[in-house]
């Protein structure tokens, strides 16, 4: 509601700018611009499903050609080749099987998709974003990359819980909500940074950190504790400061490691980010182990 007190020009200016700020859908945006926006920002299926270079950044006209391995105790995963190529990658697939395959963690054969694809988190990834997601896919150069399959030390689940086949769109007017929606429908923020428990994770103590990865640069990273419980965390962080983080890679006092996808993540939309801090600050404290 506008304070009737304001002369008609301020409440004017500040119903503009309310607008202005709300983070609604474009009302002419197809799913592959949509798709787009996802793959290249806040989804980054790139960061693991791109090959890298040296330096770390993704080789740009090898976009989504699978290569990059990835050890833990339970795995030696190999990202699978995700172009249209239709004898190494995924151009044989229907639409639906892409989508069965994203939220299911099934294959067209049958088979289960195993970690690290975040399959719990994708579970709630909505039908407009996951068949915009399956748009750009089709979109992209088919690249031919052959890739070995990726080995288990324990045995996958038959699947992931109930076969989700509706997912209806989380509202970009509930600011938190839709924070959420990004973190962990879309996102995957808190399959990182949520404690493991038998290889799925604790949703308990959503955020708290304390996983272990390879450093692309040598050694071991632990996620951090992003709730109000780690008080040397974002906690004592800005907005903005937490937004740099995410964008940019950098803490207030210090350079991140280059696993996170900054490179995806600073092409997202402001709004998209106040609605990510805003979820980050909800997030129940858990102490710092």
């Amino acid at each position: 509601m506008l304070d009737r007190s304001l002369p008609l020009a301020a409440a004017a200016a500040a119903l503009v700018a309310s607008l202005a700020f709300a983070p609604v859908a474009k009302a002419d945006e197809t799913p592959l611009e949509r798709g787009t926006y996802l793959m290249r920002s806040v989804v980054a299926c790139g960061n693991c499903h791109t090959p890298k270079g040296p330096s770390g950044r993704a080789i740009a006209d090898k976009e989504l050609a699978g290569g990059q391995e990835f050890d833990a105790p339970i795995f030696h995963a190999v990202a699978p080749n995700i172009t249209p190529d239709k004898d190494t990658g995924i151009g044989k697939w229907t639409d639906d099987q892409i989508v069965n395959a994203i939220r299911n963690g099934k294959r067209p054969d049958g088979t289960t998709i195993g970690p690290p694809m975040p399959i719990a988190f994708y579970r709630g990834m909505s039908d407009t974003d996951v068949h915009a997601i399956v748009a750009y896919l089709r979109s992209v150069k088919p690249v031919a990359n052959k890739v070995e399959k990726s080995t288990f030390k324990i045995p996958l689940p038959p699947g992931y819980g109930p076969v989700v086949t509706h997912v209806a769109d989380v509202p970009r007017t509930d600011k938190v909500a839709y924070g959420k929606y990004l973190a962990t429908g879309l996102g995957h923020c808190m399959d990182c940074h949520t404690p493991q428990v038998e290889g799925r994770s604790d949703m308990t103590r959503m955020g708290a950190g304390g996983n272990q990865f390879e450093s692309p640069i040598g050694g071991i990273i632990v996620s951090a504790n992003l709730t109000p419980g780690n008080p040397s965390g974002i906690a004592g962080w800005t907005d903005d400061q937490v937004k740099t983080a995410i964008t940019k890679g950098e803490r207030p006092d210090r350079p991140l490691v280059r696993l996170m996808a900054f490179d995806w993540y600073q092409t997202m939309s402001q709004p998209d980010l106040d609605a990510l801090v805003a979820f980050l600050r909800t997030l129940k404290p858990v102490p710092t182990k």
